[in-house]
């Protein structure tokens, strides 16, 4: 089924953004609670113990519908863009949260990636932040790519070399390397596609192609782009439960969220098969359902998922506003 037959008409590019921000919002939001009470089980106590359905507690004792950093930080992000476009707006915001509790599921910060709060705490010190992500090789971790998704709604009407500098910036609050950045900009590639009504394969083909020319274009170290050759070269929805990783890795995570996409046809079936990767379940889930929910959009997540995640009037609330700013 094509991304179109699934996405609701006022979800289009030129449309209303209200349903498909909630959509992404929401979609984000209800992986990362699937995930947060199994994060960093393995994949092979999962295959026994399979997670079905919203539990709680387990791994960070948290109830039912709790979100994690990865939800806090999409939240964050999607506010600053309410007034506009600013990189000191969404930094301060990040600031708020891990300092001050602010986009929180339960008024508390329960977990937190090293290289993102490494970042923020620079930001506190006042370092740019363009210049607050570590820039090392080895600070490739997921914490941009998990929180990325609400800068495609302000990206729609910008050209190509636009939207890879402004991703650019965004990532480079908490992960500056060029690996993060491309994996982010590939993801919003894929996510304005399908507000664009484009189906889930022909997007992953057209990306090939696109992702592959913009980065030749900019000259790219090759060494860079060989990294994503699974994404980039080969049809990944062919590879085995096995060959999928799904630990905090960037790569890892970008590749486990499009395999599950196109490995599966519904909202739930795409989440679920991405906590069940096990390892960092939480990140994994949010960043597959982010893309999930705007492919099917947000009446296909189960209401009773959505009853139960925290704040759900507040993150309603926050989609109508980014709506109307935009």
């Amino acid at each position: 089924m094509s991304a179109g037959a699934n996405r609701p008409d006022n979800a289009s590019k030129g449309g209303s953004y209200s349903y498909a921000i909630k959509s992404a919002l929401f979609g984000v939001a209800v992986g990362d609670a699937l995930g947060v009470p199994v994060e960093f089980k393995t994949r092979e106590y999962l295959d026994s113990h399979p997670v079905a359905d919203m539990t709680g507690f387990g791994t960070h004792k948290q109830p039912p519908g709790t979100w994690s950093d990865d939800s806090s930080l999409t939240f964050c992000l999607a506010e600053a863009l309410t007034q506009g476009y600013d990189l000191n707006t969404i930094g301060q915001n990040f600031v708020n949260w891990y300092f001050r509790d602010h986009w929180t599921a339960r008024e508390e910060v329960f977990d937190v990636g090293t290289e993102t709060g490494e970042a923020i705490v620079r930001l506190f010190r006042g370092i740019q932040p363009e210049r607050s992500g570590d820039t090392a090789e080895s600070s490739n971790g997921n914490g941009s790519l998990m929180r990325i998704l609400p800068l495609v709604f302000w990206l729609l009407p910008k050209p190509l070399t636009e939207r890879f500098e402004i991703t650019r910036q965004v990532s480079s609050i908490t992960h500056g390397h060029i690996r993060s950045i491309i994996a982010c900009f590939y993801y919003l590639e894929f996510a304005r596609l399908i507000l664009e009504g484009r189906e889930k394969f022909d997007i992953y083909r057209d990306l090939q192609q696109v992702v592959s020319g913009h980065l030749s274009a900019l000259l790219i170290d090759p060494a860079e782009v060989v990294v994503f050759d699974r994404l980039l070269k080969f049809d990944i929805h062919r590879l085995t439960k096995s060959e999928i990783r799904s630990g905090g890795y960037v790569i890892d995570t970008l590749e486990a969220a499009i395999w599950c996409l196109l490995t599966t046809g519904s909202y739930s079936e795409a989440v679920l098969r991405a906590v069940n990767l096990g390892q960092d379940t939480d990140t994994t889930a949010a960043v597959t359902g982010g893309l999930a929910g705007l492919l099917y959009g947000y009446d296909s997540i189960p209401e009773e998922w959505i009853t139960q995640i925290a704040r759900k009037d507040d993150i309603a609330e926050l989609a109508e506003r980014l709506a109307q700013s935009l």
